[in-house]
C-alpha cells in the first residue's frame, strides 16, 4: 500500500487540532451563556428569598434577646407550626413551576394565568383544611411531648404572619397591573376545568416538599422531648437559622434551574436542558464549598439544585420516595439512636439529620447524572396534557 507522506499528515493534524479548539471554545461559550441566563433569573430570586427568610430569622434573633423560653417558643412556632403549613402550601403550589415552565417553553403563555388560577382554587381549599391545625396548635404540641410552657407560648405569632400577607398582596397587585407579558388575561372559568390532573401533580409536589420540611420539623419536636429540652431546642434553632441563610441563596439560585429546565423541556430542547443541569451542578458545588466555612451540612446547595431540577422535569413522585427512604428510614432513626441511646443529645439528633441529607444528595446526583434528557423532552407535552388538561392545546 502507498504510504502517506509526512507533509500530507501535517495539514490533517493541524485541522484536527483546530477543530478541537473550536469545540472547546463552543462548550465554554455555551457554559458561559447558560450561566448568564441562570444568574439573570437567580439574582432577583436570591434577593427575594433572603429578604423573606430574614423576617423569621431576625424575629428569632430578637426573641432570643427576650429570654430562653421565648426563643424556644418562637423556634417551635417557626419550625413546626408555620413549617407545617408552609411545607403543604409550598408543595401544592410548586406544581406551577412544572406546568408554567413547560407551558412557557412551548409558547402557550395564556395557560400560565390559567394554571395560576387553578392553583389558587386548590391552595384556598388546602388553607381551609389547615385552619384547625393552627387553631389548636398549643394542644397538639403538648400531645407531641413538648412542655406546656413552650407549647402555649408557641401559639402567639401574629406580626410575622401579617408581614407575609403584605407580601402576597403586593405580588397580586404586580400581576394585575403588569399583565405579566400576556400570561395574565383576567379571571377565567377554565380555572375550574381539568382540576383533577392539576390536583394529582400538586399532591405529588406537596408530598415531596412536605417530607423535606417535616424532616426538620420532626427534628425540633424530637429535641423537645430530650431531658431539660430548653437549651437543646435553642441550640438546634440557631443551627437551623445558620443553615437557612445558606439555603436561601441555594433556593434562589436553584429556582432558576427549575425555570430553565422546564422551559427547555417544554420547547423540546433536551440538549440545552442537559447543559443547564451541568451548569447548575458545577455552580452548586462551588457554593457548597463556600458554605463549608459557615456550617456542617454543605450539601444543601447541591441538594436544592437537584430538587429544583426534579420539579422542573416533573419528578415529584420519584423524589418523594427518595425522601422517605433517606430521611425517615435512615436519618431520623440514626438521630434518635445517637441522641437518646448513646447520649449525644441534640448534637446526636443533628448528626443523624445531616446523615439523611447527605444520603439524599448522593441519590439525587446519581438520578440526575443518568437521566435521558431527550426522553424527558419527548414526554414533556404528554405530561402537560396529563396534568394541565386539554385546554392547554386548544
Amino acid at each position: 500500500m502507498q504510504k502517506v507522506k509526512v507533509e500530507d499528515e501535517k495539514p490533517l493534524l493541524g485541522l484536527e487540532v483546530e477543530n478541537q479548539k473550536k469545540q472547546k471554545l463552543s462548550l465554554v461559550r455555551e457554559f458561559s451563556d447558560e450561566s448568564r441566563n441562570l444568574w439573570e433569573i437567580a439574582g432577583p430570586a436570591i434577593f427575594t428569598a433572603v429578604c423573606q427568610y430574614s423576617m423569621g430569622a431576625l424575629t428569632q434573633t430578637f426573641a432570643g434577646l427576650v429570654g430562653d423560653l421565648e426563643l424556644a417558643a418562637f423556634s417551635v412556632e417557626n419550625s413546626v407550626i408555620s413549617g407545617l403549613g408552609f411545607g403543604v402550601m409550598l408543595g401544592m403550589g410548586s406544581a406551577l413551576e412544572t406546568l408554567c415552565g413547560q407551558a412557557y417553553g412551548a409558547g402557550r403563555l395564556k395557560m400560565m394565568g390559567i394554571y395560576m388560577q387553578r392553583s389558587w382554587v386548590i391552595l384556598l381549599a388546602t388553607a381551609c383544611l389547615l385552619t384547625p391545625l393552627y387553631t389548636y396548635s398549643p394542644y397538639l404540641l403538648q400531645l407531641c411531648g413538648n412542655t406546656p410552657e413552650i407549647s402555649q407560648a408557641a401559639g402567639a405569632a401574629v406580626v410575622l404572619n401579617a408581614s407575609w400577607w403584605l407580601i402576597v398582596i403586593l405580588q397580586l397587585i404586580y400581576i394585575f397591573v403588569t399583565k405579566s407579558d400576556g400570561a395574565w388575561s383576567g379571571f377565567s372559568m377554565l380555572a375550574f376545568a381539568d382540576l383533577w390532573g392539576f390536583v394529582q401533580l400538586s399532591l405529588a409536589s406537596a408530598v415531596m416538599l412536605c417530607l423535606e420540611f417535616w424532616y426538620l420539623m420532626v427534628l425540633v419536636v424530637i429535641v423537645g422531648v430530650l431531658p431539660d429540652p430548653l437549651i437543646p431546642v435553642d441550640a438546634i434553632s440557631i443551627c437551623m437559622n445558620l443553615q437557612g441563610w445558606d439555603a436561601m441563596i441555594a433556593i434562589g439560585f436553584n429556582a432558576a434551574i427549575s425555570v430553565r429546565v422546564s422551559n427547555e423541556l417544554g420547547a423540546g430542547n433536551y440538549r440545552q436542558a442537559k447543559i443547564s443541569v451541568t451548569v447548575v451542578s458545577v455552580t452548586s458545588v462551588a457554593i457548597g464549598f463556600i458554605a463549608i466555612s459557615s456550617q456542617q451540612p454543605s450539601t444543601s446547595p447541591i441538594r436544592q439544585a437537584d430538587l429544583r431540577v426534579a420539579i422542573g422535569a416533573g419528578w415529584q413522585s420519584l423524589v418523594a420516595y427518595i425522601n422517605i427512604a433517606c430521611y425517615y428510614f435512615f436519618g431520623l432513626p440514626a438521630g434518635i439512636i445517637l441522641g437518646f441511646k448513646y447520649g449525644y443529645g441534640g448534637m446526636g439528633v443533628w448528626g443523624g439529620m445531616i446523615g439523611g441529607i447527605c444520603l439524599q444528595t448522593v441519590v439525587l446526583v446519581v438520578v440526575t447524572a443518568f437521566t435521558n434528557w431527550k426522553k424527558e423532552a419527548d414526554e414533556a407535552e404528554s405530561r402537560v396534557r396529563k396534568w394541565g388538561g386539554s385546554a392547554a392545546f386548544d
